[in-house]
């Protein structure tokens, strides 16, 4: 599943190509065929994301809601706009070039209330300029919930997903199972600066690069990483492999569902 800064980026990209003009708007596989018909030919007024959802605005008509999930995907490219497959959910075509969404686990047109609903059930997201950690801090200081639960909770923190949970908590030498309420003010907010700092990155280069420069393939001499999940980690799908700092075995486990990735030399684990 793509996280926060996925969305983010495709926000600026879509008002880029479509924002403050007339959009041609159709879903060829026909689920979105009517909110799609009331949009054709609308203005683009605004793009907006909050953790992982993108919301695409068009003033009095509303806003296209989107969640990519599991197995959604969004392809865009200049204009002129190729033939449609009949797997598009919604494609968007206009001079600045066309964006093509599949497969979402949700697209919808909502109204400002429905927005907001969605809104006030998620935490703060470390890109969004008016939030900060601190509705994210009252309820992991009074959590039993592990840290690496709590940091996937997008009630809790909006955006964050595996990768960056993993590499987060390796980046400040945290154990995974840490009970919320065990960790002290002052280190969430270095996670919370680290989380603003590694998504705007991610936003910027379009992948998740997490090592300092010490830890990079050309200041260690070695072979970069490849990996159709981003760009240079510490833990993250490196398991069995030795860590950066340190050369212990990058451990891996499974928690909530998720694949769970540490290093037992930097951040220990309680198993």
């Amino acid at each position: 599943m793509p996280e926060g800064h996925t969305l983010h980026r495709l926000a600026a990209d879509h008002l880029r190509r479509f924002g403050g003009r007339p959009v041609r708007v159709s879903s060829p596989q026909g689920k979105f065929a009517d909110s799609a018909a009331l949009l054709d030919g609308a203005v683009l007024r605004s793009a907006e994301a909050h953790g992982k959802h993108l919301f695409l605005g068009f003033g009095p008509l509303g806003w296209v809601h989107v969640h990519l999930g599991l197995f959604g995907k969004v392809r865009q490219g200049p204009a002129p706009a190729p033939p449609p497959t009949d797997t598009v959910r919604l494609r968007l075509t206009g001079p600045g070039g066309w964006s093509d969404l599949r497969g979402p686990t949700a697209c919808a047109l909502l109204d400002d209330t429905e927005k907001a609903a969605i809104h006030a059930r998620l935490g703060p997201d470390p890109l969004r300029p008016e939030d900060d950690g601190e509705a994210a801090w009252a309820r992991i200081s009074r959590s039993r919930v592990s840290l690496a639960v709590l940091l996937m909770d997008q009630k809790v923190v909006a955006g964050v997903g595996n990768v960056y949970r993993a590499e987060v908590l390796f980046r400040h030498g945290i154990d995974p199972l840490l009970p919320g309420r065990d960790l002290d003010r002052a280190t969430w907010d270095a996670i919370w600066a680290d989380l603003v700092l590694l998504m705007r990155e991610g936003v910027r280069l379009g992948r998740i690069d997490t090592v300092r420069p010490e830890h990079t393939p050309e200041a260690m001499g070695r072979a970069p990483r490849v990996d159709d999940h981003g760009g240079e980690v510490y833990v993250y799908r490196r398991a069995g492999q030795p860590c950066l700092v340190c050369g212990t075995e990058v451990s891996r486990g499974e928690l909530g569902g998720r694949n769970l990735f540490w290093c037992g030399g930097c951040q220990g684990h309680r198993g």
